[in-house]
């Protein structure tokens, strides 16, 4: 029995010592993508720079990236990557946000970033909510299409007299105001129900639109109080915020009483749901459509944190917001603009 003992014993150490050895493995692996990623970004950045020295310097044109790309006949680095490089560097002149946060994105983030985003400060919010929640450059691009940026933080709240500054701050960031349910394929006369229905059906989208953190725990979550059945439309809970969230679906706009029930929505999860450890229950109302004025004076002297919200069934942006998303070609047409289009002095 002992040797028995000391080989079990002995079996689980080999497995633990060997989990650990992978895991340092995946660490170093990962280390090491990361400083080859950095490298080849802080490379495209510098030779983007010294490309745009050369032209403002030598009065070079445009014309001479296809040359260089011609001559360098390097994967890479044709006349198209050439111009983004140049964008590149022009798009980011501080090197200290290029060591934070740019370098640590891959290529093509950063492509993505230079052909959507107009602003540099657009620009700069969307790499660090990327390089925080881990974003592929598909979701990347998807968020942007989205206009996160312009939603995000807009819903009408309460949270600055309801929960403490920290939670208050990232809960009101969290929210979006007009969510985006594009993705649903309805139309607007849609019914509270079908809106219901097509969530559950695409909750994979759904999750991707309500944010990091959110953790999808039911529909038509059954309450009982007093005797009586109650059933909560959506429940998640998040798991930066360490709360439940109760959300109530409205196919109509806003109305003053959804704020009514939606506190004793809350006060009941908060008895019958929420742990000790957790922190209070927040509801968010999402309607058709909200007048914020309206929804100020509802929320107003209400003791549990709630925001109000609208929802897009068909666009996500406005039809002027469209145009004001660059295209590489725009892109191109302004560096053009900003050197005379010579070839460089032999």
């Amino acid at each position: 029995m002992p040797d028995q003992q000391i080989k079990i014993t002995s079996e689980y150490q080999y497995h633990a010592f060997l989990n650990q050895i992978r895991s340092e493995i995946q660490s170093s692996r990962t280390r090491a993508a990361l400083a080859v990623n950095s490298e080849l970004i802080y490379h495209y950045w510098r030779l983007g720079k010294e490309i745009s020295q050369k032209f403002e310097e030598q009065g070079w044109g445009t014309k001479i990236i296809d040359k260089l790309a011609h001559d360098l006949d390097h994967k890479g680095y044709s006349p198209r990557n050439l111009r983004y490089m140049r964008a590149f560097a022009q798009a980011w002149p501080v090197e200290e946000i290029l060591q934070q946060v740019v370098a640590k994105l891959p290529w093509g983030h950063n492509v993505r970033l230079l052909e959507y985003c107009k602003s540099g400060t657009e620009r700069e919010w969307y790499a660090r909510k990327a390089l925080e929640h881990g974003w592929s450059r598909d979701i990347l691009a998807l968020q942007i299409e989205n206009g996160l940026y312009l939603r995000k933080g807009k819903a009408e709240t309460n949270f600055s007299q309801t929960l403490p500054p920290s939670q208050s701050d990232l809960a009101r960031q969290l929210l979006k105001d007009p969510y985006n349910f594009e993705f649903l394929d309805l139309t607007e006369e849609a019914q509270e129900r079908d809106v219901h229905q097509g969530l559950l059906e695409h909750i994979r989208e759904f999750l991707i639109e309500m944010g990091s953190g959110f953790a999808f725990l039911g529909s038509n979550y059954h309450l009982e109080v007093a005797g009586k059945d109650y059933y909560l439309d959506l429940l998640f809970y998040h798991v930066k915020l360490h709360c439940y969230i109760v959300i109530d679906l409205k196919a109509t706009e806003f109305r003053p009483e959804y704020v009514g029930k939606m506190n004793f929505y809350l006060a009941a999860v908060d008895s019958e749901v929420k742990d000790t450890e957790d922190k209070p229950s927040i509801g968010i109302i999402l309607c058709k459509d909200r007048n914020k004025v309206e929804a100020e004076y509802a929320l107003r002297g209400v003791s549990t944190p709630i925001g109000v919200a609208a929802f897009d069934l068909t666009k996500a942006l406005p039809e002027q917001l469209k145009g004001s998303l660059p295209t590489i070609e725009e892109l191109e047409a302004e560096l053009e603009s900003t050197s005379p289009e010579e070839e460089p002095q032999a």
